[in-house]
Formats: structure tokens, C-alpha cells, sequence
């Protein structure tokens, strides 16, 4: 996870919320970044994580998740000493804290090996794409709280990297909003926890199904984050702009929500935020 963005959004693995929808955006750039930020941050938090990745491999996220910079103190050394850790997704997944549905893999055996229960990629091989019932199915089993003598985890957080290409697959946004809902009922709702999804902004306007999905999501998000590209075109020190909106759908829309805007710059092993215009090219 990366410290400054916990900075901005002014919260720690510690600290986690409870029971919110994060929505994740990007245009005209690549907001992949915030997804591997989210899936460290929910382990580090020690929370049960049930990860839909339909873009990447494991080891993809894996490699990833280890080279991200988490600074932490060595408690009883002196003089004190910070070292750097980052997340192991394979231990995750082999002490059951992580759930992996890898989307690229599991594609090939929706269509060709026997299942003698459906899929959760089901839909992949119907004629009529647009039953989500299967993954969804596939999350609440997978986020269900722990029975007797197995790891109490802090609460359970669906992430889904990206829903964008179950539109390319052929589902419409409507079936893609309905599955959401259902999921923000039995993982926000019932179990207090949290969702966290990415979604593309391909900037058409003719793309109505990706427009239905963007705005459908983002009324019923508590946080958006937004990365967009710069302007101006491509920039050395400045990869692009980062829009943060706190929302409370609840609310009157005067009165609930609150937004900051930061340029940003990634890194190796981090990604670091300023204020527009005082990135350190340019002072």
C-alpha cells in the first residue's frame, strides 16, 4: 500500500471503515496502482479478502503486492529502525485470509472442462450473457463468516479489478449494477464490510452501457477516487491527477460531499501526491 495516499484519505489499516463502497476510476490513464493499494491495505488490516481479478494473473498482483513500500517500525530496537514489508498474496491465500478468483484461468475452464457445479464465470458460455447469480454466489460462500477454531478475520472486503470487462464480455450494465447491489447487501450489509471495484471511463460518449455503469455506481459510493491523465499529454515527473470525492449518499447532495484534487507521481515501490502545480520538476 502506499503511506501517502493513506495520508490523503486520512486513515490506516487500523483504522479501516466498516460497510462502504469504494469506486475506483480511471480515464485516459492506468488507475491499476489504486487497486493494488486497496488489496494490500484490506490484508494488512487483517481482513477476510475475497478478490475478483479479471484483468491480471495471481502472480501478477503477487510480484506487485511484495515490491509495495509499507514502512514499519521494529518495536524494541535501539536506536529505532523502519524497514520496508510488503504483502505476500500467496501466503494470504494459504491461510484463507485471501479468496483468488483468477479471471484469465478460470475462463478456460468454463469452456472446456466438465464442472460439476456452475461456474462463477458461468455466463461465459450462455447465450444470453447476463446471469451474475453464479459469482455471486461464489462471493457470499466465499466471504461467509468463519466457523469454530479457524482465524477471525476483521471484517470481509469484495474486490473486483475490473467490472468494466464483464461489459466487454457481453453482460449488460444493468445485470453488472444488480449483481453490485446484491453483493453490497450481503457483504456491507449483513457483515459489515467492504467493496471496492474499478471501473473504466472510456471517455465515449456513445458508450451508453459504461455510462449507466459509472454513474449508477458512483451514486451509491461512500469514496471515489479518480485517476485521470494529465491534460497537457505525457509529463516525466507528473504521471497524472488524482480526484478524491467523499460522498454520503444519505444525504443531500450540498451537504455530503467533499473532494481534493492531487497530481501524482508512481514510482518503483510507491507513488508519491502533491498539490497541483507544486510537483518538485516543477519548483
Amino acid at each position: 500500500m502506499f503511506p501517502e495516499l493513506n495520508n490523503l484519505l486520512n486513515t490506516t489499516p487500523d483504522r479501516a471503515e466498516q460497510g462502504k463502497l469504494t469506486l475506483l476510476c480511471d480515464a485516459k490513464t492506468d488507475g491499476s496502482f489504486l487497486v493494488h493499494h486497496f488489496l494490500s491495505f484490506y490484508l494488512k488490516a487483517n481482513c477476510k479478502v475475497c478478490f475478483v481479478a479479471l484483468i491480471q494473473s495471481f502472480s501478477h498482483y503477487n510480484i506487485v503486492g511484495q515490491k509495495l513500500v509499507n514502512i514499519v517500525e521494529l518495536r524494541g530496537a535501539v536506536p529505532s529502525t523502519w524497514v520496508t514489508q510488503g504483502v505476500s498474496l500467496t501466503a494470504a491465500r494459504e491461510c484463507g485470509q485471501l479468496v483468488f478468483l483468477e479471471g484469465l484461468k478460470s475462463s478456460v475452464d468454463v469452456f472446456f472442462r466438465a464442472q460439476a457445479a456452475p461456474h462463477p464465470l458461468q455466463f461465459l458460455r450462455e447465450a444470453d450473457a447476463g446471469n451474475l447469480q453464479p459469482l455471486y454466489e461464489f462471493v457470499r460462500e466465499a466471504l461467509k463468516p468463519v466457523g469454530d477454531g479457524q482465524a477471525a478475520w476483521r471484517c470481509p472486503v469484495l474486490l473486483v479489478d475490473d467490472l468494466s470487462v464483464l461489459l466487454s464480455l457481453g453482460l449488460g450494465a444493468v445485470a453488472v449494477l444488480d449483481f453490485v447491489h446484491y453483493c453490497r447487501v450481503a457483504v456491507c450489509w449483513e457483515r459489515k464490510g467492504n467493496i471496492v471495484a474499478l471501473v473504466h471511463d472510456s471517455g465515449d460518449a456513445e458508450d451508453e452501457e459504461n455510462d449507466i455503469l459509472l454513474n449508477g455506481l458512483s451514486h451509491q459510493s461512500h469514496l471515489i477516487l479518480r485517476a485521470e491523465g494529465l491534460a497537457t499529454g505525457f509529463c516525466r515527473d507528473v504521471h497524472g491527477q488524482l480526484r478524491v470525492l467523499w460522498r454520503t449518499p444519505s444525504q443531500p447532495a450540498a451537504q455530503r460531499d467533499r473532494s481534493l484534487t492531487y497530481q501524482y507521481k508512481i514510482q518503483d515501490k510507491s507513488v508519491s501526491f502533491f498539490a497541483k502545480g507544486m510537483s518538485p520538476a516543477v519548483l
